[in-house]
């Protein structure tokens, strides 16, 4: 296999001139039919649309600024107040689980009566 170019062709033109073939004018070729266009469109992430409005609407672009950067603070802060508040939640129900076994299993005769107490007030309180 050889790796050298090949050898480049020489033409004498209809005015008796001589060029090279890789020079020659492209000829002519009738139109090509119209090609497809695959048009992609990319639509906004949801946080832009509320600044574009609001650039549309005449506020300024320090506002815009502001809810592009405060904006994903206050979700990650309500998120994590969230958060907290679910940890909370679960800490006292397993927390009186434990009292109300503890109370029942350890108080002998006088803790069960007092967990039936217990439990039948919540009951009646419910009932209101």
């Amino acid at each position: 296999m050889s790796t050298l170019p090949e050898p480049v062709r020489v033409v004498q033109l209809p005015d008796g001139t001589y060029t090279y073939a890789d020079h020659l004018p492209t000829p002519l070729h009738p139109a090509p039919a119209p090609q497809v266009v695959h048009q992609h469109i990319h639509h906004a992430p949801p946080d832009r649309t509320v600044q574009r409005i609001a650039l549309g609407s005449g506020i300024g672009a320090g506002t815009v600024a502001a809810g592009v950067y405060f904006g994903p603070l206050l979700v990650g802060a309500l998120t994590a107040i969230a958060a907290n508040l679910a940890l909370l939640a679960f800490l006292a129900a397993v927390l009186t689980w434990g009292v109300h076994t503890v109370i029942k299993s350890v108080g002998g005769p006088d803790g069960q009566q007092a967990a039936k107490a217990i439990g039948k007030a919540r009951r009646a309180r419910k009932g209101k």
